[in-house]
């Protein structure tokens, strides 16, 4: 019995190891916009991710993935985020890079793929309509 419980507690803690918790401040998110409207447009079309400045805590970075999902991340950096570094796309317009530490990160994932940053970019919900894109939190 007693190895039940401890392979029960070992399965839970593993389970619950998803993505780890971000680094980057929670702040409250509340964007809406129009997906016919620039620039919101160009992710229909499957164009480069759009920055919005002015929500999160250096912006957001929305992309449409190559599912077909759209996603959104904060622009600041998870390495160091007390510096608020807003990521930029890189020259192969598929990373996103941190200009201050050059951690790179997946546009898919928003995970880290270059070092120094271990930890994903904040991520947000995206919720579609037939008409509008909303990004919260």
């Amino acid at each position: 019995m007693r190895k039940v419980i401890v392979l029960l507690v070992v399965c839970v803690s593993l389970l619950s190891c998803g993505k780890a918790t971000s680094p980057v401040p929670s702040v409250p998110v509340n964007y809406t916009g129009e997906i016919f409207s620039p620039p919101l447009n160009k992710l229909s079309n499957g164009g480069p991710p759009i920055f919005i400045s002015g929500y999160g805590v250096a912006g957001l970075v929305i992309y449409k993935t190559y599912q077909g999902n759209f996603v959104a991340y904060d622009r600041c950096s998870s390495y160091q985020p007390e510096k608020k570094c807003a990521v930029t796309l890189d020259d192969s317009g598929v990373v996103l890079i941190d200009p201050c530490s050059g951690s790179k990160f997946s546009l898919e994932d928003g995970t880290p793929v270059k070092a120094p940053a271990t930890k994903a970019l904040r991520s947000y919900q995206v919720i579609t309509s037939q008409y509008t894109l909303q990004v919260v939190n």
